[in-house]
């Protein structure tokens, strides 16, 4: 083979195997950054199309409602935990329900409240326990804040809960 080929076939391989490499990484890093959703009761029963269940340790986002009555703050700390139950319609909890207990360090966003849906990412603990490193709440879809309702010439209505 000629030196002048052999020389742009080792250039062309050695790209090849460096893009094929840094590929390789860039795969490999987000698959660590996955988070996969779940609603509580798929934490209890794996998914309904697939039959996966969450793994302990596994980070996934979590959605439900909030379960009226088990929000419990820490009076010393910004620690709370609360139960999320599944959403549906009509909105109804029973004890009987899958529920899956969520517990963050930090400020709740402002929306948050019982029986609201909200969205939670965290890892998966012992115990269908969600230690939480973000905390999302969802708003009612027809929501238009006061300035902008303003503007459009829309009368403002507070969200309904």
């Amino acid at each position: 083979m000629n030196p002048r080929r052999k020389k742009r076939l080792t250039i062309v391989l050695s790209v090849l195997i460096g893009l094929s490499v840094v590929a390789g990484l860039v795969l490999y890093a987000l698959s660590q950054n996955i988070d996969l959703f779940f609603k509580p009761s798929e934490i209890h029963q794996g998914k309904e199309d697939t039959g996966m269940k969450a793994q302990i340790g596994q980070r996934i986002r979590i959605g439900g409602l909030v379960v009226p009555g088990s929000v419990k703050r820490d009076e010393d700390s910004l620690k709370v935990s609360f139960k999320l139950a599944d959403m549906r319609m009509p909105i109804a909890f029973s004890d009987t329900d899958p529920m899956v207990t969520v517990k963050y360090d930090g400020i709740l966003p402002d929306l948050f409240r019982e029986g609201q849906g909200i969205v939670a990412n965290g890892t998966l603990a012992e115990g269908f326990v969600i230690n939480a490193s973000e905390v999302l709440a969802k708003h009612d879809e027809n929501y238009m804040p006061k300035e902008l309702a303003e503007e459009a010439g829309i009368k403002h209505s507070k969200p309904s809960y």
